[in-house]
């Protein structure tokens, strides 16, 4: 027998490693996986985790014949509850929890709905909080962001080095979030000095809308870094978070150009053309009230992509809206007035 070849249980052909499926009868190599995977599909799409189900299912896709019927019938799956990941962000197992919550709370009137919202608000920073610590126990990261940290140490003084570690690994988490939401497999950040930090998919989202969804996530988060940063800033009047805010804020403006792998890539191939034509629009409005000169090159791929190469027919109001938002809030963080000094 071939060297990795095996043996189908149903009919004895030999099969070469590389096969999912028995030559001779069609029997799936990986029958057996494939049925386990469907069960926790299925029990977690019922206990209402449809990120662990996409999980499940996108791991089945692997193994089953791209040419198959039951590929197209697990894609028709996936596809299904990624809309449903859109339509309903909160899990039918949280909607319980607020449903009962809110019933508790709802004789309180006005202190009820507050208290609600304060734990609501503190759950979702606790859950974020858990991811960016989870990323940090990666040895890729964490060696690759020594090392980084080394570079720009050397280059602008530690403090400032390790605030622009911080916004870009901040970035690449949002990203990272996205896809565990979309059940789509990844690795973790890896650093790289000079040029920022990268994610190496190890699946693919099922179409442009998952990839924009992905995509935009980063700078979203950037976004909430910058702020933070700048509201240290307004509160203390120390130079040093004003310039981390305005950093942050140029990097994440940058990743939205609409061009190739780049985050604004990935968010304007969700765009019709002519909601392309109008984010460049607000890229334009941007530059005249800022004028950031990177909104001069944000504005020319806008134009690029919407002139020319293929556009969705159906418009993507999300994705649309996501990204006309992180242009506005970026250039006017970018534009922040940081004092000499601030790097001391």
């Amino acid at each position: 027998m071939t060297a990795g070849a095996s043996r189908c249980p149903q009919c004895g052909t030999e099969i070469a490693a590389t096969l999912l499926a028995c030559p001779a009868c069609h029997r799936l190599v990986h029958a057996d996986l494939l049925k386990q995977l469907a069960t926790d599909a299925h029990k977690a799409t019922q206990s209402g985790d449809r990120s662990a189900a996409l999980t499940a299912w996108r791991r089945a896709l692997e193994l089953l014949p791209p040419d198959s019927r039951q590929y197209a019938a697990v894609s028709d799956k996936v596809m299904a509850l990624s809309r449903e990941v859109d339509a309903k962000p909160e899990s039918f197992a949280d909607a319980q929890k607020r449903s009962t919550w809110a019933k508790r709370l709802g004789g309180l009137g006005v202190l009820g709905a507050l208290i609600w919202k304060f734990k609501f608000a503190l759950g979702v920073v606790l859950t974020k909080g858990k991811l960016l610590l989870v990323g940090l126990t990666k040895s890729s990261t964490l060696f690759s962001m020594i090392l980084s940290l080394g570079v720009y140490w050397a280059a602008w003084g530690w403090k400032f080095a390790a605030g622009l570690i911080g916004s870009i690994y901040i970035h690449e988490m949002g990203h990272v979030a996205m896809l565990r939401r979309y059940g789509i497999a990844a690795t973790a950040p890896m650093f790289i000095p000079g040029i920022g930090a990268v994610i190496r998919l190890k699946q693919y989202p099922a179409d442009v809308r998952e990839s924009a969804r992905v995509g935009l996530a980063g700078p979203m988060w950037g976004l909430g870094t910058a702020l933070a940063c700048y509201a240290v800033f307004q509160l203390t009047g120390i130079p040093f978070w004003g310039a981390i805010a305005r950093v942050g804020a140029w990097i994440n403006l940058f990743n939205l150009l609409p061009v190739w792998q780049l985050d604004g890539g990935r968010g304007f191939d969700a765009l019709s053309r002519r909601q392309r034509w109008f984010a460049t629009a607000v890229v334009a409005a941007a530059w005249v009230f800022t004028k950031e000169g990177l909104l001069v090159l944000l504005a020319f791929g806008g134009v690029f992509r919407a002139w020319a190469g293929a556009a969705p027919q159906e418009d993507d109001a999300r994705a649309f809206w996501e990204y006309v938002f992180l242009v506005a809030a970026l250039s006017l963080l970018s534009a922040v007035p940081v004092p000499m000094g601030a790097l001391d």
